[in-house]
Order: structure tokens, then C-alpha cells, then sequence
């Protein structure tokens, strides 16, 4: 039976692929901006595959979001910023300061004697207090300061409303949520039936987009996670007309829309 590699061995392969005299030229010439499109391709990945319940390829996944992580400490270390280890070393340190609850000296090695001794509640807010803490040391003051800007538009919604909830800038409930977002509607349809400025039809539209977001977060639902689920219903519902066309030798597009709609229909009733 071979050794199974370690961390150690990802980390030499990685420096080989970047030697410059020896390695592989694709990674030879990327730098930290060109591979940002891939981390965030394998993140995804990571996550259809969980939702879609694969994990006979998970492990493989999470395979290639490490390798970007390790990507990202090679050319640190080349540029003199930073190495795995400190990667490693910061990552630990702050999650053992943002669990005190469990690490209840700031040290690894520290437990505490009663499980019981924190709530839930008091746990959250003690998380709060102490990123709140964080962020003020990096410079950042206002309440939604250091919410990345390249988040997927719908993360980002959903963070930004939830920082303003924080501090108390919230809905009461998620019945006025749904009477804001009928309310951002109306005036879309207003906007849109004037049609003066198709830049306020599109302000009109973000606005209950947003609403929406705004409600999935109230329902502690992830706006990304929904609409994933949405395209793959999509796709389902959509390739169920193309096979059926198919099979009955028919050309999709040129497929009255009434037909499509009916098969549309079977495929809910199969339960795509």
C-alpha cells in the first residue's frame, strides 16, 4: 500500500509546479488576482455538491478549495507576505479568541469545567462583541464597514441587511417584509407602465429584490442557497420539455408556447 501524502507534500508539489525553471507555466505565471476566479469556482462547487447530497465527490471538492488556500501561501511566501504556517497560526488564534466559551483563557490547551455556563444567547453576543472588536481594529467603525464588495450580490444583500439588524434596524416581522416587497412591486408597475427612465424601472426592481433577499435572511434561509435551488428546478422542468419534444421528434423552438406550458406542468406533476 503507498503513504498517503500530507500537507507537507501538497505544500513541496506546489512549489514545485512554481519553479521557475522547472515547473509548470501555466502556474509559473498567475499571481493572487488571476486564481480569485477559480477560489471562487471551487467554493461553489463545495457547496452544489453538498447540496445535492454528492458526497461520494466531496472529498475531491474540498481537495481543490485547499488548493487554492495552499496557492495563495506559495506565492505569499514568494513575495515575502507570509507563509502557510502563519496562515495556520492566525487562523487558530482567532478562532480560540472568538470562543472563549470553550477556550476560556485564550489559550488552546485551556477548558472550561461547566458546558452550561454560557447560553446560546450569551455566546452570540460575546461573538458580536468581540468581531465588533475586530473590526475596529482594522479601521473599521461603521456598523457596515469590511462587508467585501465582491460578495455575490445576493450574499452581500443578506449581509449588509443582517449587520443593520444588529444595532436594532430590522423588521418586526416577516409579514411586513411581504407587505414591503407588495409594496416595492406596485411601484415598479408604476415605473414600468410609465416607462420614462428604464433606470428607474431597474432601481424598482432592485429595491424588491433586495426585499427579498430581506425576507430569506428574516427566515434565516440563504438567498444563494434558494436561488441555486431555483435554476436547478429550472433546468429540471426545462430539460423535461426538451426530452419530450424529442421524443416526439419535434423541434423545441418552433414549440407553441401553450404546449411547452403543459409540459411544463407534467414536469411538476413528476415532481422536477
Amino acid at each position: 500500500m503507498s503513504k498517503k501524502y500530507s500537507i507537507e507534500d501538497l505544500q513541496y508539489l506546489m512549489s514545485r509546479l512554481r519553479d521557475p525553471e522547472t515547473g509548470c507555466p501555466w502556474d509559473i505565471k498567475q499571481s493572487f488576482a488571476s486564481i480569485v476566479p477559480s477560489t471562487i469556482e471551487e467554493a461553489y462547487e463545495v457547496a452544489d455538491t453538498i447540496e445535492r447530497r454528492d458526497f461520494a465527490h466531496l472529498q475531491e471538492e474540498l481537495g481543490d478549495l485547499l488548493f487554492q488556500v495552499i496557492f495563495y501561501s506559495q506565492l505569499g511566501k514568494e513575495e515575502g507576505l507570509f507563509v502557510w504556517d502563519d496562515v495556520v497560526h492566525g487562523l487558530t488564534k482567532k478562532l480560540v479568541r472568538r470562543h472563549p466559551h470553550v477556550f476560556p483563557e485564550g489559550t488552546l490547551d485551556s477548558k472550561v469545567t461547566n458546558n452550561d455556563a454560557n447560553t446560546e444567547t450569551q455566546i452570540k453576543a460575546s461573538w458580536e462583541e468581540i468581531k465588533k472588536e475586530e473590526r475596529l481594529q482594522k479601521g473599521s467603525a461603521g456598523v457596515l464597514d469590511d462587508v467585501p464588495v465582491n460578495l455575490p450580490s445576493l450574499s452581500r444583500a443578506a449581509k449588509l441587511q443582517k449587520r443593520a439588524a444588529k444595532v436594532g434596524f430590522d423588521w418586526a416581522d416577516a409579514k411586513q417584509i411581504l407587505a414591503k416587497i407588495k409594496e416595492e412591486v406596485a411601484e415598479l408597475e408604476s415605473e414600468m407602465q410609465a416607462a420614462e427612465s428604464s433606470q428607474e424601472v431597474m432601481d424598482e426592481l432592485g429595491d424588491v429584490i433586495f426585499s427579498c433577499v430581506n425576507l430569506a435572511r428574516f427566515l434565516n434561509k440563504d438567498p444563494e442557497a434558494i436561488v441555486r435551488a431555483s435554476n436547478r428546478k429550472f433546468e429540471g422542468r426545462f430539460r423535461y420539455i426538451e426530452r419530450s419534444l424529442s421524443a416526439a421528434k419535434k423541434d423545441i423552438s418552433e414549440t407553441p408556447i401553450e404546449e411547452m406550458e403543459s409540459l411544463w406542468q407534467e414536469a411538476k406533476s413528476e415532481g422536477l
